[in-house]
């Protein structure tokens, strides 16, 4: 990252020419004309590998759809799989919810800004001319 910088600064800047930044940063030529000619900083990504658990989605989605409170055990179970129940119960972790029905019961959230609550105050009636104020209280 800090190489990207220095590249880009000492040619832009500086107007060395990549040989010299090269020569400077003890690098590859290639690698200065790299630089330059990139959008951004270098990122390491590798490719997505699939999970074990894509090749029997569907087996588990059509368990799900029998009966969506299926524990994860039990569909490990009638789909045969031999592997770590833990990808297993994460994927079905994520699946679950698009099978079963809305709770009644569930609670209700809201975004910031989305409700407000206003109250309103009645205060009490001044009694006489000291100020006092009446109470209502109830025995």
């Amino acid at each position: 990252m800090e190489d990207w910088a220095e590249i880009r600064r000492l040619h832009r800047a500086e107007r060395m020419p990549i040989k010299a930044i090269a020569r400077k940063l003890s690098v590859a030529r290639n690698t200065v004309r790299a630089a330059l000619a990139a959008d951004g900083p270098p990122r390491y990504s590798r490719p997505v590998k699939g999970s074990l658990v894509d090749a029997v989605e569907p087996l588990v989605r059509e368990q799900l759809r029998l009966d969506a409170t299926m524990p994860a055990t039990v569909i490990a179970q009638r789909i045969g799989w031999t592997r770590s129940i833990t990808i297993l119960k994460d994927r079905i972790r994520l699946i679950r919810p698009e099978y079963l029905g809305l709770d009644p019961a569930d609670r209700i959230e809201y975004a910031a800004g989305d409700t407000a609550q206003c109250d309103l105050w009645f205060p009490d009636a001044v009694i006489g001319r000291s100020g006092m104020r009446s109470c209502r209280c109830w025995s």
